[in-house]
């Protein structure tokens, strides 16, 4: 009987904490801006960024461990995927570059020095898809998605602490994609490959026909890598490889009627997908602008600008009225993914405060804030820590805490820019 009481009491507490929490889209801008910052910033430090250090380092194998699940169970012996492992030395680089944080450099540094012993082929350039929970080699397939990861991890890594290894090995993995994944004749990338850069057409991202040739999220990744590579390493290739990222998702990938994103494209950059994802939109909405603007363009910017608030509008179509962003829609059947996927909530946060500042238009940050207290409502895991993968419609959580998709990346990244963009 004590004890259900201690629970009820609990549970009361947390509930009453999370009502007190929500941001009034009522207030000022400025004070909607402070309060969003503050609360990023507490749930990044206290959160976010204590879960993982708690949970994910595996002080036997090195590294860190590659799944805990549903229930919060650290999977000791799961996968160590190189999309996670990216991601986590990603996060822990930029905490630090924002911070100054030396424990989070002491993470950073872990990441970077296991994925530079044991995901690098040395023998045929890049980086393996997968390890054991040993470390040793179980997927050695070259796929461009998980590539872009490791340039945008390292990259960060040399941007935070100027370290001339993890700069290195950033560039020769982008010497390995534009000598092995790049279509010569019609631009952009392909995606699989075997360990040695034969072609490949395995479907890993959810492609579903050997049509589905280039894909909207491995460019999305490719440029989001390439510019934080560019931003250590601003030499006139890489501002020329940039530039022409920009320009593909510009001219082929961003739908001239919609604005929608196109998800799947043939080689020559015909659609071949009718899904509209709403989370991929918004993310890609302020990552064009912020790729156009690291190259300094005046015209580039202009038609970035526009596009971002284009996109923006267009995803807004899958914001419900609590704030909460749908996954995606089948066009052509009318199927629509109606779980808030944690990252999903992250993007909309950071992509509509980015449409607020192109445009001043506060409805743009009030989608923000509403997306915000959403996340601080119901993905946000009060009991054991960090977040949850998904919320159904009705708000019950699921899915596993932490895996090869599931990662510190995206809602870092959201509190981190907010804390850089709000002076």
């Amino acid at each position: 009987m004590k004890k259900q009481l201690f629970i009820l009491i609990i549970l009361a507490f947390l509930s009453s904490y999370a009502g007190k929490s929500q941001i009034p889209v009522q207030a000022g801008p400025g004070q909607k801006l402070a309060e969003l910052k503050n609360q990023l910033a507490n749930d990044l430090k206290n959160n976010i960024l204590p879960y993982w250090s708690s949970k994910m380092p595996d002080e036997i194998n090195g590294g860190f461990f590659g799944r805990i699940d549903a229930s919060n169970r650290v999977i000791h012996d799961a996968s160590k995927g190189g999309i996670l492992n990216a991601r986590i030395l990603w996060t822990w680089s930029a905490a630090y570059r924002v911070t100054g944080n030396p424990e989070y450099l002491r993470l950073a540094t872990r990441a970077r020095n296991y994925i530079l012993s044991n995901f690098i082929d040395r023998k045929h350039g890049g980086a393996y898809m997968t390890l054991n929970h040993k470390g040793e080699i179980q997927d050695d397939r070259k796929h461009t998605y998980t590539q872009t990861f490791f340039i945008y991890g390292l990259s960060e890594y040399a941007r935070a602490t100027g370290d001339r290894k993890a700069l290195k090995e950033a560039k020769n993995i982008f010497k390995a994609l534009e000598k092995n994944a790049l279509d010569r004749e019609a631009n952009g990338y392909f995606e699989v490959f075997s360990r040695d850069w034969q072609r490949l057409h395995d479907r890993l991202i959810g492609e579903k026909s050997p049509a589905d040739e280039k894909s909207m999220n491995t460019s999305l990744h490719i440029m989001e890598a390439y510019a934080n590579l560019y931003r250590v390493w601003p030499t006139a290739r890489m501002a020329e490889r940039l530039r022409n990222m920009v320009n593909i998702f510009l001219d082929h990938i961003i739908d001239k009627n919609t604005h929608h994103l196109i998800y799947f494209l043939d080689r020559n950059w015909n659609s071949t997908s009718g899904i509209d994802s709403y989370g991929h939109d918004i993310e890609a909405s302020w990552l064009i602008y912020e790729a156009a603007t690291l190259l300094g363009d005046p015209e580039l910017i202009r038609k970035a600008r526009e596009a971002s608030v284009a996109i923006a509008d267009a995803a807004a179509e899958g914001l419900m009225p609590d704030g909460s962003m749908l996954s995606e829609k089948d066009r052509e059947t009318g199927r629509i993914r109606d779980t808030r996927g944690w990252w999903d909530q992250a993007e909309a946060v950071v992509g509509y405060v980015n449409a607020y500042e192109l445009t001043e238009n506060e409805d743009y940050l009030n989608m923000a804030v509403k997306t915000w207290n959403f996340i601080e409502k119901y993905l946000i895991d009060r009991i054991n820590g960090g977040w949850f993968a998904y919320v159904s419609p009705e708000g019950t959580p699921g899915g596993d805490k932490a895996g090869t998709w599931i990662c510190p990346y995206h809602n870092s990244r959201m509190c981190l820019e907010i804390m850089e963009r709000v002076k």
